[in-house]
């Protein structure tokens, strides 16, 4: 059963606890196993990537088994029904039309004596993008990655996912790809599906940027080769947190936990309410709601360890530990939500009102739900196109706008002991003899 607690030292203490639940002694292990798995794939390349897969997907592939056919792609239309597939479409346009607000704009501006100054944004060449298999398909994991690098600019994008049983992929996972214009798609997933994307091998191409979650092996393989590529962030596994008053619905607020908690054993649902009488028609609401569920072992797993509810004294009190939190996903369940708006400094992705859930983000509003998690929206932000562009500065001075600075320049680069820098303007600015 859901915790309900009210002691303010008990409630830091456990949302703390709730936020480092992935830092524990066990990491450091895999983060070894890891280390071993991205060598091997530096080193031998499709060999190495066909190994793994065999010893952790338990898949059995052919160097040509790997690439996803085009008969393959032609078929999963076969496979997935009608509604799934304006579902799919109707988020792509979503996806899309939130994205295209998202793209920054290059600029120059010309200044006195002919100083001009901008800036330029290109995307990267290559992005690879990773989607998560084992306990569900995830064609909207597909959308929300692929999306915004499209959106972008990027030329080239390719897919990889780990194979299911007889090597099959989610048919709706392949539609979801081809909808966003991805035809290059792998059946590789783990750690060394991410080495593949990083150091490239005869079958997979190297890129640029990795993006998408996975599981622990492939979060500490992003980790690892960080520098080597791009990546979007470090997800751990998911959370919400809601601030609910009295008016909130206590069954639509056990649904959106429940539909946390059914993620993954490790998801995390936390409910603050400034009202007693909501939180024990929750906790009641949850229990009901269980029965019959089809995921109820791994969700009550995830509720007995990382689900709470905490009694608060005021809205404001709420809004203080949700930014301690910094949750990945913020609900707020309230009266006036947009008064509460302004306390709220970090979040991930904020969702208002009694009639915005969460699953309105994860699917079909538009903004992307690949979000930082475990406390990482204190800095940190969700994926965009941005995840996919680099910006370079554009400089250009004239002689008599050199002249005018050469002082300074001359006074700093002395000052740092570089005499080759003032030597480069002085050059440029004194009289020939």
């Amino acid at each position: 059963m859901l915790r309900i607690i009210t002691q303010q030292a008990d409630v830091r203490s456990e949302l703390q606890r709730i936020c480092d639940r992935t830092h524990d002694e066990q990491v450091l292990h895999k983060e070894a196993t890891v280390r071993e798995v991205l060598q091997a794939v530096k080193r031998q390349g499709d060999r190495a990537v066909l190994h793994y897969t065999g010893e952790f997907d338990h898949q059995i592939l052919k160097p040509e088994e790997m690439r996803v056919t085009g008969s393959e792609l032609d078929a999963a239309y076969q496979q997935v029904s009608k509604e799934l597939l304006e579902a799919i479409q109707l988020a792509c346009r979503q996806i899309e039309a939130f994205h295209r607000q998202r793209v920054p704009k290059s600029w120059v501006h010309f200044g006195d004596d002919d100083v001009v100054l901008g800036k330029r944004y290109t995307p990267v060449d290559r992005a690879g993008i990773y989607v998560p298999g084992g306990r569900a398909a995830y064609p909207s994991t597909v959308l929300m990655n692929a999306i915004p690098a499209k959106v972008a600019g990027v030329p080239h994008v390719v897919m990889v996912t780990p194979p299911g049983a007889g090597k099959t992929l989610p048919p709706a996972v392949l539609v979801a790809a081809q909808e966003v214009g991805i035809q290059e798609i792998y059946r590789v997933g783990g750690a060394q599906a991410i080495a593949a994307l990083a150091y490239g091998t005869k079958t997979i191409p190297k890129v640029d940027v990795i993006t998408g979650p996975g599981n622990i092996y492939v979060t500490l393989a992003k980790k690892l080769v960080y520098g080597t590529v791009g990546i979007d962030s470090l997800a751990g596994p998911s959370e919400v947190l809601i601030i609910a008053d009295e008016t909130a619905n206590p069954v639509h607020v056990a649904a959106d936990m429940l539909a946390q908690a059914e993620h993954d054993p490790m998801a995390a649902a936390i409910l603050l309410t400034t009202d007693p009488a909501l939180a024990k028609n929750v906790q009641v609401a949850v229990e009901r709601q269980l029965v019959d569920h089809p995921r109820r072992t791994l969700t009550e797993k995830a509720l007995a360890h990382y689900g709470l509810i905490v009694i608060v004294e005021s809205l404001e009190a709420a809004a203080e530990l949700s930014n301690e939190f910094a949750p990945e996903h913020l609900e707020l369940e309230v009266e006036d939500p947009w008064a509460v708006l302004p306390l709220i400094r970090h979040a991930g992705a904020i969702f208002l009102g009694y009639s915005t859930p969460e699953a309105v983000g994860d699917y079909i509003a538009g903004p992307n739900h690949t979000l930082p998690t475990s406390g990482a929206a204190r800095y940190a932000s969700a994926l965009g196109v941005e995840t996919f562009l680099k910006h370079s500065s554009i400089i250009q001075y004239s002689q008599t706008a050199l002249e005018k600075v050469a002082g300074a320049i001359d006074a700093l680069a002395t000052a740092e002991g570089l005499p080759s820098h003032t030597d480069s303007v002085r050059r440029r600015v004194q009289k020939e003899e």
